[in-house]
């Protein structure tokens, strides 16, 4: 699995992936993440204008996409959080919009080995719905640290994992 930055030309392959990722969260009964049109064309041109939209490829072919955010605070929604804590306040990485689709198995991992790289604190949200992610998450060691609220005030759960902690 490769990890490279995504360009303007490749909006209408992440959008397929986009909506492949949409299904399959259907299927597995997040029957609400992801609706009413979101990700929307103008969020993925934003994330890529800013230099926060990667691809994941393999074999050549785009699997998945995500939205990598690093600094001091990449995310106003991350600075109120109810129900908990986040394990510090130092800078930080976020993880948005993760999508695969149905051609690879590994996006997750890629995405955040790669957000690893980039930056040892990784905060991230999900649906509570969204089973598989926070499935994910525990697995791989993210503490559970409460709920953020996203722009259309909908909650989500909250995770973070430090490994300059160690």
């Amino acid at each position: 699995m490769e990890i490279k930055r995504a360009r303007p030309s490749d909006i209408d392959l992440i959008l397929e992936i986009i909506d492949q990722a949409r299904l399959i969260m259907r299927e597995n009964g997040n029957m609400t993440q992801w609706a009413d049109g979101y990700p929307s064309r103008e969020t993925i041109f934003e994330d890529i204008n800013n230099n926060h939209g990667f691809l994941c490829t393999n074999d050549g072919g785009v699997v998945g996409y995500f939205c990598l955010m690093v600094g001091d605070n990449p995310d106003a929604n991350y600075n109120v959080i109810e129900a908990g804590q986040w394990l510090d306040d130092k800078p930080y990485g976020v993880i948005h919009r993760l999508a695969s689709g149905r051609k690879a198995k590994g996006i997750a991992q890629a995405a955040f080995d790669f957000a690893f790289t980039q930056i040892g604190n990784i905060r991230v949200d999900t649906h509570h719905d969204n089973v598989p992610m926070q499935r994910f998450l525990k697995k791989h060691d993210f503490a559970y640290c409460g709920i953020i609220y996203v722009s259309d005030g909908t909650p989500r759960d909250a995770f973070q994992k430090n490994i300059e902690r160690w």
